[in-house]
């Protein structure tokens, strides 16, 4: 523990990314946590515990309803179950229910933790497969994987090269998923910082990173609000972030065609707004005339 304190004051850390936290034993783990934080009690840590069940994971969170009476000190968990359920929701077939369900339920889960807005989430990491690997190299998948991820509740983390589509196609080995980032040297035929040797897709995969980055950091809904969501109707996803006054719609079509919404059905989520401004493309919304959402597109809606 003294060692762990001594490190974090040496580096002047801000954050720990504890691997495996269940490995150790659990009560050490407790004692640990509480200890740096009475030290540091801005320092954030997360744990990671690679399981697809929010059950598992949440147990781990400090202030989580659990079935016994152990007491964890840990502010943050790795949402692995939802990484888990986007790649499927995005990638499934329809059958008698929405394959996007998967997203929905995932999150329904939610009530297990402790703080929602502290759990880390991420479309992939450098244990697994590239993003745009995981999505078979889908381009509108990812888009709308993107979307989702910086307009859902957590923290977001972003591996880098994600920006700009960096996959491991041939290959699962490590070596070639932390594949370095092209750039920074005189000689580099690609380099991603000034978008020299960048393919179209890629710069258009940038841009949009960009784009939503600036969305998100823009909005305390989006970083700090509460989350509303409906249970997905015909691949159609819709959900709410809000915060004090300020409310954002999304809309995530996962069709390779245009959907009309009912917008009876989410009243709650809109609460007596009549329009929205589209955050993606600056363009005034009018909710009284129904809303309409693009094959494979997703609508990030301020409410007015």
């Amino acid at each position: 523990i003294q060692n762990s304190i001594w490190w974090v004051e040496y580096l002047d850390l801000y954050g720990i990314r504890m691997d495996t936290w269940s490995y150790p034993n659990k009560e050490f783990l407790s004692n640990w946590t509480k200890a740096i934080l009475e030290e540091y009690p801005n320092l954030n840590i997360v744990g990671e515990e690679w399981v697809s069940d929010p059950g598992l994971i949440s147990y781990w969170q400090a202030d989580a309803k659990r079935q016994d009476d152990y007491q964890s000190y840990l502010p943050s968990v790795m949402d692995f179950p939802l990484q888990t359920a986007i790649v499927e929701g995005l990638q499934g077939e329809e059958g008698w229910r929405s394959s996007m369900t998967k997203i929905y339920e995932s999150l329904a889960n939610d009530y297990k933790y402790g703080d929602v807005n502290n759990i880390m989430i991420f479309p992939d990491n450098h244990d697994m497969s590239r993003i745009f690997t995981q999505l078979e190299e889908n381009f509108d998948h990812w888009k709308m994987a993107m979307s989702l991820y910086f307009t859902t509740r957590g923290t977001l983390q972003i591996f880098y090269g994600t920006e700009i589509l960096m996959t491991n196609r041939d290959s699962d080995d490590h070596g070639v998923i932390r594949t370095d980032f092209p750039g920074g040297w005189q000689d580099d035929q690609v380099n991603a910082f000034s978008g020299k040797g960048l393919t179209s897709q890629q710069l258009e995969a940038q841009s949009w990173i960009k784009l939503l980055s600036k969305i998100r950091r823009d909005s305390r809904a989006l970083h700090s609000g509460e989350l509303l969501h409906y249970i997905p109707n015909s691949e159609v996803y819709v959900y709410f972030r809000s915060f004090e006054l300020e409310r954002i719609m999304v809309v995530a079509n996962r069709n390779e065609i245009s959907k009309e919404l009912n917008v009876a059905r989410y009243s709650q989520g809109i609460d007596g707004s009549k329009t929205g401004l589209n955050l993606i493309t600056g363009e005034t919304i009018n909710l009284l005339d129904g809303l309409t959402v693009g094959p494979m597109e997703t609508l990030i809606i301020e409410l007015k």
